[in-house]
């Protein structure tokens, strides 16, 4: 009986303790995938320290950005809690960023457009202050041509740079030419060739002259003028067109044969406006069709890599 017993007591504290062995191994098996152990991220580039504790099932907290002279912008300065730690997952991992060295040489500018300069100031954080345009041979339109402080000086971040900004070549002046008797086809020649702007083209009526001229013109004949100067024509016309007030005409135009891709322009003056109705690069063959307005006074100009090929008065 006492031999039962002893087997019986001896068979229970087996079960008991394999049991609770069998149960700590489990939790510390189920405790040990929840921890995981903090990587070294000083150095680190912000990007890398994001994908290595995602992965790692841990979250990323940035507490601040500081300037730093030994450690280059957007990597990391300082983390907590520090690299070897075992920590939960789904816990945070702050760190702190630099913003590079305070002070640093300022980069050439000089050559390159302002938009170009604008995006490296902002990168540095460095502030755009004065910007003086003048007239240069020789320059871009917008090029930058010089700046203050000068090119490769040691300036601190937030400092503010100033920039003088080209003209391009200074337009010539030269008095405005007649261009009254003209047709308007020379008309157009004329402000082409000396680099003027057509403007606005309106009609009227005057029973002496001939249908189709140019009666008046904006700037006069003797006016000091430049290049790009805006230039407004009246055309004289005799004949009002019969149409209905309701009928839309359709402009078509086939590019021809070829191989590679025109830039194509359609401007249509419209009872002494301008409006740009059409402009991008077209397939050689391809047929461009635009609807014109039902209203007097209207004049479609096309032009074909900044050339005037066609006109059209409705």
């Amino acid at each position: 009986m006492r031999s039962f017993l002893k087997i019986i007591i001896v068979s229970t504290i087996f079960v008991l303790v394999t049991g609770i062995s069998g149960y700590l191994a489990l939790t510390l098996l189920i405790k040990s995938e929840d921890v995981v152990v903090v990587p070294d991220l000083i150095g680190k580039d912000a990007i890398y320290a994001l994908e290595v504790l995602t992965d790692l099932g841990l979250n990323i907290k940035v507490k601040k950005i500081e300037y730093h002279a030994g450690i280059p912008k957007n990597h990391v300065v300082f983390q907590e809690p520090p690299a070897g730690s075992e920590i939960k997952k789904d816990r945070d991992v702050r760190i702190i960023l630099s913003k590079g060295p305070k002070t640093f040489l300022l980069p050439e500018l000089v050559g390159l457009d302002i938009r170009q300069a604008k995006i490296i100031l902002e990168e540095n954080d460095l502030k755009l202050g004065n910007v003086a345009k003048v007239y240069k041979e020789r320059t871009r339109l917008d090029e930058i041509i010089a700046q203050t402080p000068d090119p490769r000086e040691t300036i601190t971040r937030g400092s503010v740079v100033n920039l003088l900004v080209s003209l391009g070549h200074k337009p010539k002046a030269f008095a405005m030419p007649s261009l009254g008797g003209l047709s308007l086809d020379d008309a157009i020649f004329l402000l082409e060739r000396d680099r003027l702007i057509l403007g606005k083209i309106q009609s009227t009526f005057r029973e002496k002259k001939p249908d189709g001229i140019v009666v008046a013109q904006e700037p006069a004949h003797g006016y000091r003028v430049t290049e790009s100067t805006r230039v407004n024509l009246t055309i004289n016309r005799l004949v009002a067109r019969e149409r209905s007030p309701k009928r839309i005409y359709l402009f078509r135009y086939r590019l021809p044969n070829g191989f590679l891709r025109k830039h194509i322009k359609v401007v249509m003056n419209i009872q002494g406006f301008s409006y740009s109705f059409y402009d991008t690069f077209v397939k050689p063959g391809e047929e461009i069709r635009l609807l014109v307005p039902p209203v007097a006074d209207v004049t479609l100009l096309l032009y074909k890599d900044k050339e005037l090929i066609l006109k059209k008065v409705f």
